[in-house]
């Protein structure tokens, strides 16, 4: 027999469990489905676990950086009992059992689509005239000779560990790859890292490239650039990765962070008649729609792979199931890094702002020239950039490097989604000392 609802959300992460809250206070019988755990990756294995071990490294660096302070010391498994604590020890009865009292119906288990409005969980069917696809994504492990039989961590491992490998190799040079190694080399981990592209962090300004670089190799990371792992081979404890440049490099641990990709297999989708994009993802329109009575948000989306994506797109997908006029925008999405220092960044590049025509200026001012800075430790650098429409005179980039620029940013996140003039932005008035005050002599310099 059928349980009817009025709507089903198939993928309790961020995204998931932002539409089942809303569809529920929209009056809306709901189901909550998940193979896992309700939280999902940003909850147990990525944001949440990487933030709070990045963070008492961080401390203890600011404090090595603050006139007058002692460097504090780590103690490590005080810091894997509170990241144990953050993560719920990977347990979600908490939230299942929150999501049951508030009148959510949660269904553990791997849903498949049979026909519109029809899924299965295991032997139970599921029917429901809206259905959410919120399934995320997963880690891209590289067709590497020998590593499957190596062994490999993926982020899950590398933010679960219980203990500190003496050395790591990271192959991936993006947000997942700096965090995890600048983490592990804080934590006392010989690091090094294999970027296939020439720089780091390679979808950012070049700029952002060689600032992070200049930050990490300070730390002691090493890094190999413009190689890839062609092989890895198993001795005892020890991984040895082979390189395209002929030499090797070898460690106790590989980590892959290579990238993700959508989770849309095996859902059933050929039963609605939907076919997945170049990249695996569930195509969907502006208000998130995916056909009649079913929608996708989140990663699985393949719009942007980030945890506040896929709870915006869960806005805008419930809005649209409310009869509202929601249609989703993502001009300014922002990007961050939580390395130290931090890499936030906000719409176009150079490159891409010249693929789309559009003619563009640039500017940057370091971090110097705001009194914030030295207020705030000492030896510390960083710059803040900004790129502006020639024609429409408004900001359609922006990036920095430094404190706290994960909060700093959204300036520019702001400036960019409502169109400010860079008029507007240069008569606005910042607090003093701020970070924020940078923008100023950045925009200044902009040549319109």
């Amino acid at each position: 027999m059928s349980e009817n609802f009025d709507a089903i959300v198939i993928g309790a992460g961020p995204a998931g469990e932002v539409a089942s809250s809303r569809l529920l206070k929209q009056g809306l019988r709901t189901a909550l489905v998940e193979r896992e755990l309700v939280g999902g990756e940003c909850g147990y294995w990525a944001c949440i676990p990487s933030k709070t071990l990045l963070r008492a490294p961080e401390a203890q660096a600011e404090a090595r950086r603050t006139a007058g302070l002692d460097e504090p010391g780590v103690r490590w498994q005080e810091i894997v009992k509170y990241r144990d604590y953050m993560i719920r020890d990977l347990d979600d009865s908490g939230a299942v059992a929150g999501y049951e009292k508030s009148g959510v119906t949660v269904v553990k288990g791997e849903a498949r689509i049979k026909a519109p409005a029809t899924i299965t969980v295991d032997d139970r069917q599921l029917t429901a005239e809206r259905i959410v696809i919120a399934t995320g994504s997963e880690a891209v492990i590289p067709p590497i000779e020998g590593l499957e039989k190596a062994g490999y961590w993926t982020n899950r491992e590398a933010t679960t560990l219980t203990e500190v490998p003496k050395d790591a190799i990271v192959l991936g040079g993006g947000p997942v790859g700096i965090e995890l190694g600048q983490m592990l080399c804080r934590y006392g981990a010989e690091v090094t890292i294999v970027q296939g592209a020439e720089r780091l962090i390679d979808r950012e300004d070049p700029r952002v490239s060689e600032l992070i670089a200049e930050a990490l190799q300070a730390d002691g990371i090493e890094l190999r650039l413009g190689q890839h792992a062609t092989a890895v081979t198993l001795d005892g404890e020890r991984r040895t990765v082979e390189l395209d440049s002929g030499e090797a490099v070898d460690a106790e641990r590989v980590i892959v962070a290579t990238g993700r990709r959508p989770r849309a297999q095996n859902l059933g989708l050929e039963a609605l008649g939907v076919e997945l994009g170049d990249r695996g993802e569930i195509p969907i329109d502006e208000r998130c729609r995916v056909g009649d009575g079913i929608w996708a948000i989140g990663d699985v989306t393949g719009v942007s792979l980030f945890t506040h994506v896929g709870k915006y797109q869960a806005r805008i997908a419930c809005a649209d199931i409310a009869g509202q006029p929601a249609r989703a925008d993502y001009r300014a999405v922002p990007r961050v890094v939580f390395s130290d220092p931090e890499i936030a960044a906000v719409g176009l590049t150079a490159e891409q702002a010249a693929e789309q025509g559009i003619q563009v200026c640039q500017a940057s001012a370091d971090l110097m020239s705001v009194a914030r800075t030295e207020t705030y430790g000492q030896g510390i650098s960083g710059e803040v950039g900004v790129l502006a429409d020639v024609e429409r005179r408004i900001l359609v980039g922006a990036w920095a490097v430094g404190p706290l620029a994960s909060e700093w940013i959204h300036q520019a996140v702001l400036a960019v989604r409502a169109e400010i003039s860079i008029d507007v932005l240069s008569d606005t008035i910042a607090q003093f000392p701020t970070f924020t005050e940078a923008y100023l002599p950045a925009l200044e310099k902009l040549k319109l």
